[in-house]
């Protein structure tokens, strides 16, 4: 018998970014299917679909997930915090990784990688017949294989958690980490810029010093040039952000002279 091909033949997002990739995505929200594929048609390399803060249902999570496959891009999908089962089956519908919030420690990243992968590298309840697996079409071994491609995300998203970061950034199997900028600001009491910015700093320090990739969320292009300039290669921009400023551009009245 012939052995299907595996689902891609495009190398991985862990792949490209040790390759040495750029890599720019878009940060969605359930139900965007038409949006997934814009963004594919687009160039774009990954979209993240939000079940943090977006509907968490998986039979639109499927729909998501081959709508991108359908134009070549990769799905990355955050999960509620602490939701192993979310990210079962996530993975399962064939998502290429996670991201996994309110990461405060080495306990919180090792429960996150744990979630993400198989046996022996982590706690993944195993099966081929799922859409990841081809519906059983692949051998165990090939699976565990293409699995081990699983980009995990660790996300920060506090003061106790910059400090933490060296040790989140060390923990084996964190492959990126981001800095959640808004839960940061608000567990600081919204001080002043400034301080958000060096506790992001700090963080990307301790990410760049373990060999991990930072992973930047967005609001517009040239902030995103000025993140990769400093050395971000997964950028995500916050279409949500994106969208809601060109339209109030749109809505603005022409200006007459």
């Amino acid at each position: 018998m012939t052995v299907p091909r595996s689902r891609t033949s495009r190398r991985s997002l862990k792949q490209r970014l040790a390759d040495g990739d750029p890599l720019r995505g878009a940060l969605l929200r359930l139900p965007s299917e038409t949006l997934v594929e814009m963004a594919g048609v687009a160039g774009l390399d990954f979209v993240v679909i939000d079940c943090e803060h977006g509907p968490a249902d998986t039979a639109l999570l499927q729909q998501h997930i081959m709508a991108a496959e359908a134009h070549g891009i990769d799905v990355l999908v955050r999960v509620g915090t602490t939701e192993p089962t979310l990210a079962l089956r996530a993975l399962d519908l064939g998502a290429a990784g996670l991201i996994h919030p309110h990461v405060d420690g080495a306990d919180d990243a090792r429960r996150a990688v744990a979630a993400s992968h198989y046996p022996p590298w982590g706690e993944r309840g195993f099966a081929t017949y799922s859409r990841s697996g081809r519906f059983g079409t692949v051998t165990a071994a090939e699976h565990v294989s293409a699995s081990r491609e699983t980009l995990v995300v660790a996300m920060v998203e506090t003061r106790r958690a910059c400090a933490a970061a060296d040790e989140i950034a060390g923990t084996e199997g964190v492959d990126a980490v981001l800095v959640g900028p808004a839960d940061l600001a608000a567990d600081c009491g919204f001080p002043e810029p400034s301080v958000v910015n060096e506790l992001i700093g700090q963080a990307h320090r301790a990410t760049y010093k373990h060999g991990r990739t930072v992973m930047s969320i967005v609001p517009t292009l040239p902030s995103a040039q000025a993140a990769e300039e400093s050395g971000a290669r997964l950028i995500v921009f916050n279409m949500a952000h994106v969208l809601m400023d060109t339209m109030s551009a749109l809505a603005r009245p022409v200006q007459t002279s």
